[in-house]
């Protein structure tokens, strides 16, 4: 971006900031004070504040792409792509064609050439499919394997994809077990450390339950962990309590009913919630 004229001075966007030149051309080490209600200076940090939220927003939309298993026409991609939001986002994102297969890291889009991909033998290769999926590491058989590979190729994913934490069911778990207690008992001296948690970490909180919705294979699932209603004391203390799952009527699930991206996201949300628990007053116990 060019320089704007502010008065007796120049400003500018450089890197997500407003910076400053005097008239002679020289940089300031930052926008003088009697600038900061100057029209120039506020339409740029007004522009700033919104390309944060727009590429929030892009990384947000990438990754329920991926949650919910999405497919994702290709000239969407090609759309989306001269954006540089939306190329960090999706930039390295592992896609797979309409049979499943891992295709390779997404590198370029183009509308007429198709994606552009370094495929699983470290080559650049063009595929035009209509459609491609982002898919939940939980999907992919060989996600160890890819990810070594990953590395190798000092891949730098901005949607956490590959190295996202996944939760497989417990093979030795009753199929008609309706939740889980595997992250319960995570003590909070106070409901609103708890509630503050949910919301810091990106997660919804409804009528004393933290909750993640999911789609998958087109039906719509909700993870949900207690955490103790607002009731006007929020000075008490809460603990988390267990894990369970429910369809879009309300009605919990059996763990042979919850699929693995649900069963993964949801131990995902109960296992960071826990984390945030008063291991003081644990230790002290010990």
């Amino acid at each position: 971006m060019g320089w704007v004229s502010a008065g007796d001075y120049e400003v500018a966007l450089e890197a997500g900031k407003v910076v400053c030149r005097n008239g002679k051309g020289r940089r300031l080490k930052s926008v003088p004070a009697k600038l900061n209600e100057d029209p120039a200076v506020v339409g740029l940090r007004q522009l700033t504040e919104w390309l944060d939220r727009h590429e929030r927003r892009c990384l947000s939309d990438v990754e329920q792409w991926m949650v919910r298993s999405l497919p994702v026409p290709t000239a969407v991609l090609a759309r989306v792509w001269p954006d540089p939001a939306w190329q960090t986002a999706l930039r390295d994102v592992v896609v797979t064609g309409a049979d499943g297969g891992v295709a390779g890291f997404l590198r370029d889009v183009d509308p007429d050439r198709g994606l552009g991909l370094v495929d699983l033998d470290g080559d650049t290769v063009r595929i035009t499919p209509d459609i491609v999926h982002v898919p939940h590491p939980v999907l992919l058989e060989d996600l160890d394997e890819l990810r070594e590979f990953a590395v190798e190729l000092e891949v730098r994913q901005n949607v956490e994809q590959l190295f996202r934490e996944v939760w497989h069911r417990p093979a030795d778990l009753a199929p008609d077990a309706t939740s889980v207690d595997t992250y319960a008992g995570g003590v909070f001296k106070e409901l609103r450390f708890l509630h503050g948690r949910v919301t810091q970490l990106g997660y919804r909180s409804r009528g004393g339950y933290a909750v993640c919705p999911v789609v998958e294979d087109g039906a719509a699932v909700e993870a949900r962990i207690w955490i103790g209603e607002h009731d006007g004391y929020d000075a008490y203390d809460t603990e988390t309590g267990p894990l369970g799952w429910t369809d879009a009527s309300g009605r919990a699930l059996t763990a042979a009913e919850v699929g693995p991206v649900a069963w993964s996201e949801g131990m995902r949300m109960a296992a960071a919630l826990y984390a945030g628990r008063d291991v003081e007053d644990e230790e002290r116990a010990a």
